[in-house]
Parts: C-alpha cells; structure tokens; sequence
C-alpha cells in the first residue's frame, strides 16, 4: 500500500512550475525557429497577410500552421501597452505547456484505470484502490516527462512544435478517457485533433485518432463494453470531419524525404538521447507485456509513440516529430515502475545523481568565471565563444538559481533516507536534475545564452549605423534575420528590387558575391559589415543609397 504512496501535490506543482516558466520569462527572442514564428505571429497583429494566409513582408511561413499564429497574434493584440510583444505572445505558450503536463497526468492516470494494468489482488484483500494505483503511476508518467532531456528547449519555444505538442498529448487524454467519461473527453477530442491540424499536422491528427479508435475498440474496460461501437464512431467521424477541415483550408501537405540521403546515425543518436529517460523504462515495459501488447494502456500509447518516431524518421523535422511522442513515451515508462527491482532503481539515482550534479556544478563555475574571470580557463572560453559579451549580474536570477540547487541538494537527501516505498521514487531525481539544469541555464547563463542565439546585438549594430529607422530594402535574408530587423529595430522593411525604394539596404553576407546580378549595386554605396560576434559567418552588409544612382544600362 505505501508503495502506492502519491507525490506530494504541492511539491509536484512546485516541480511544474519550476520547470514552465524558466525560459519563458525574462528572454529575449531566439533564432531561427522561435524568432521566424515569433514574426509571423507580429505581423499577423500589425495588419500583414490575413488570418487564413500569415505573410512576413509577402513571404509565407515555412511552417505550414495557422492556429499558433493567431495565438500569438490575439496575445499581442490583447496585451496591455507595458507588456512586450514578445513576452505576450509566449502567453498563449505557457498555456499551452501546461496543457502538456495537465493532460499527461490525465492520461496516463485512466490509462492506469483499465483491468489489465491493476496489479494483481491479494488473496485476503488490503490491496491499495484503483485510483490511488492509478494516481501514483500518472504520477510517475510526469516525472518521466518532465526529466526527457529533449523536452526542455522545444517546449519553450513559441513554435507550432509547441501547439502541435499541446493538441497530441490533449488528444492522447481523450482517447484514454473516452470510455469512462463523456463531454470532457469529448471536447477535448474534438479540440485536440482541430487543434492538431491547425498547427500542420492533419495526417498525425488522423492517424492518432483512428489508431486510438480502433484500440478502444479492440479493448474497451468492462464498463465501456456497451458503448465502445459508439465511442468508436465518434472518433472517426472527428477525424473525418478534422481531414476535410484541414482539406478545406489547404493545409495537407507531403513531407515524406529520400531515405537515401538520411542521416542515420544521426538520427539514432537522438532517438537515445532526445528520449531519455523514457526509452529504457518504456522498453522493459513493453518487454514485461510482451503478452499483452494488444492492452489498451500499452496498445494507445506505442501507437502514438510509433507514429511520431516513424515521422521522425521519415520527414525532415526529426526533432520536431520525435518531441510528440515524448508524453506516450512517458506513459509506457510509468508501467514500468512497479516492476524495477532495487537494483536497477538504485542504478538509476546514482547516475542521475552524479550527471545532473556534475553539471549543476559546471553551469555554477562558468557562471562564477564570468562574473570575476576565475577561474581562468572557463573565464576564457566564454570570451572566445561569445567575443564582445559584457556579463551582467541580476540579484532575481542568483536568487532564484541558489533556491534550486537548495532544492536539488533537499532532494538528494530526501531519496537517500528512507523514503524507499513510493512507486515513482526512481523518477523523482531524474526529474528533479532536469529542472534544476533548466532553470540554472535560463538564470545564471540567460544573458550568455541571449548574446549568443538572439538577433538583438546585430539589429543594435545595424540601428546605431541608419540616422533614424525607416524603409529598408533586404537581400538574401532569412525570414528570422527579417522578422528580429523589423521587430527589434522598428524597420520598414521591402524586399530588393532592381530600381531602389528606399535609402538603405541590407545583403546577407554569404551572398554578397552575387547582389550584382540581381540589383543594381551602382545605386548603392558600401557603409560596413557588420557580423554577428557570437558567429562570424552570419554577417550583414549595410548599404547606403547614393545621391545620384547611376543610369541603368541601355
């Protein structure tokens, strides 16, 4: 029965929350995916493009989505004056992360419920209830999510990955609960799979729902016996309603890639390690109910862990692809919590124990060194890595970073006691080490990390370079380099044309070679390049329009 034991609730949400917000706040936009979405989602507020067709300077979005962006466009175009752009239109974000956790728990907590995941009764009774069994391995399955090392950074971004991540695990939860509750799960069907499409991936969406129709009719609890042909039809023709939806709006696309040209190791590489530590709990599960695969609380998870890995392998996105099926491979690792012997458990807390810690203590000694410049050689790193960056010390952040590794050292202690009954303790540390790393790296190495991945440096350089922000035409640039001129430097920006429109003129560096042969470059006179400090290779050339421009030729 103590093996049973829930986390504690105000602990747990103490977790969650340590582990959403770091990254969220106090950050400023990065490159290249989460400052391209974020200038879509802009200039969707400003007036461009239409709600139907998001457009940045004529250009549409290389990600083929829509709800994301009016998210963040409706968050921008609700937020009071004093709130940033940016800040705002991660709200809908946060929200959306929560979602992630919220739904997870959910999930796997009525996926627990089914007669072939209860543990076997004792003969003479005293054996724990079916909803504290199902609590403590929902538990256990956000835990697991929570320590997947590939969760922290995607799940912080304000990217359609992000939505997409939302409305999976939302419709994971729906097709868990169906056969026991009705309008909830309903809703959340019908919102997850719409949600789903509207964020660009309408073939996941249907796949997810037919597989999880199909399972919960091959294996319905006793009590949805009688209705599973009814639950069955409600999700196909969601599904089916969904595909037209995402037909009607144009929004199927291919993007299966030539498996000839993959890079293979590649991918295994981040198949281990993007999922740890799930994989190998969700491995052993799936080898202990080798026999029993067809259960609906293995069956609905392999499969929507299943069709993320196969679009991992198959499209381009691996990454992208393989972060939805982190909450399913959370829920397979969770089955395999109650049958981990001793060993193994304590295996896993002295590894989690020594890698989490050895890099707490890198994260504080890098940090130490750029504050004072000992010690030496992490002092000098940095100033190699990040040439020009001026460390800044924030009381909030040290606060905050010191408040965690207080908590991380409280918590080390408190899994080395005698706290050995809990059914989710081989997870606790895991978890706790992720948070911990994430938070000390979006406080103490935050300003580092912004120097580093933002546009900010470059468009202050460039601003410090025009008299006043005005028309600006761009050559070669990227839809993150164009989104952080407009957004951080207030430019009105055109694309390049042959007969110039505006005083100035900004080519990206690795085709300046060829500016020529598309523009006029008489019209324009050189005034500097001006390179991105933290990557020598990413440089802008600035131009000023001349006086007189030369005659074009005859």
């Amino acid at each position: 029965m103590s093996a049973l034991r829930q986390g504690s609730r105000p602990a747990l949400l103490l977790l969650c929350l340590a582990y959403v917000l770091p990254g969220f706040i106090g950050r400023e936009p990065w490159r290249n995916a989460d400052m391209t979405a974020f200038g879509y989602m802009f200039a969707l507020a400003g007036g461009q493009g239409s709600m139907l067709s998001p457009q940045m300077m004529g250009l549409p979005p290389e990600f083929d989505a829509l709800l994301p962006y009016w998210l963040g466009s409706w968050a921008i175009q609700a937020a009071p004056a004093w709130m940033a752009p940016d800040f705002a239109a991660r709200l809908p974000f946060i929200g959306l992360l929560v979602l992630t956790l919220l739904a997870a728990w959910y999930a796997v907590y009525y996926l627990a419920r089914s007669p072939r995941a209860q543990p076997v009764a004792f003969a003479f009774g005293g054996e724990a209830s079916p909803t504290d069994y199902a609590r403590a391995i929902a538990d256990g399955a956000l835990l697991a999510l929570i320590a997947s090392l590939g969760l922290a950074q995607l799940a912080h971004e304000t990217t359609p990955s992000l939505a997409q991540l939302g409305f999976t695990t939302l419709s994971f939860y729906a097709l868990a609960a169906l056969p026991y509750r009705t309008l909830a799960p309903s809703i959340a069907l019908v919102l997850g799979l719409a949600g789903l499409a509207l964020s660009g991936a309408p073939t996941m969406a249907l796949l997810f729902a037919l597989g999880g129709a199909a399972i919960n009719l091959l294996d319905p609890p006793p009590e949805a016996q009688r209705g599973k042909w009814r639950w069955a039809a409600l999700v196909v023709l969601a599904a089916l309603a969904i595909a037209a939806l995402a037909w009607s709006l144009d929004l199927w696309r291919w993007r299966i890639g030539q498996s000839a040209g993959r890079d293979w190791r590649s991918i295994g590489r981040l198949l281990l390690w993007f999922t740890w530590p799930a994989w190998p709990l969700a491995m052993w599960t799936l080898w202990r109910w080798r026999r029993q695969l067809a259960s609906r609380h293995v069956a609905l998870p392999l499969w929507f862990a299943a069709v993320a890995i196969g679009a991992t392998v198959l499209t381009r996105s691996s990454d992208r692809s393989l972060l939805l099926g982190l909450p399913a491979m959370a829920a397979l690792a969770a089955f395999a919590l109650p049958t981990l012997t001793r060993s193994v458990s304590a295996l896993i807390d002295w590894f989690t124990l020594l890698f989490f810690s050895a890099w707490a203590l890198v994260i504080w000694v890098v940090w130490i060194a750029m504050q004072t410049g000992l010690p030496a050689k992490p002092a000098a790193n940095v100033a190699k890595l990040a040439p020009g960056f001026e460390p800044s010390f924030s009381l909030v952040a040290f606060l905050a970073a010191l408040a965690a590794t207080a908590a991380w050292a409280w918590l080390v202690r408190w899994r080395a006691g005698r706290n050995r009954a809990a059914i989710w303790k081989s997870l606790v540390l895991p978890a706790g080490g992720a948070a911990l790393c994430w938070l000390l790296l979006m406080t103490l190495w935050l300003p580092a990390l912004d120097f580093g991945r933002s546009y900010l440096p470059v468009v202050r350089d460039v601003g410090q370079r025009i008299d006043t922000p005005g028309c600006v035409e761009t050559l070669g640039l990227d839809r993150g380099q164009m989104a952080a001129l407009a957004f951080h430097g207030g430019m009105d920006l055109r694309l390049a044309s042959r007969e110039a429109s505006c005083p100035w003129l900004i080519v990206a560096g690795d085709i300046r070679a060829s500016a020529p042969i598309a523009l006029l470059m008489d019209q324009w006179q050189l005034v500097s390049g001006i390179r991105r400090l933290a990557d020598p290779h990413d440089t802008l050339i600035l131009y000023r329009r001349s006086e007189t421009p030369a005659a074009a030729p005859d």
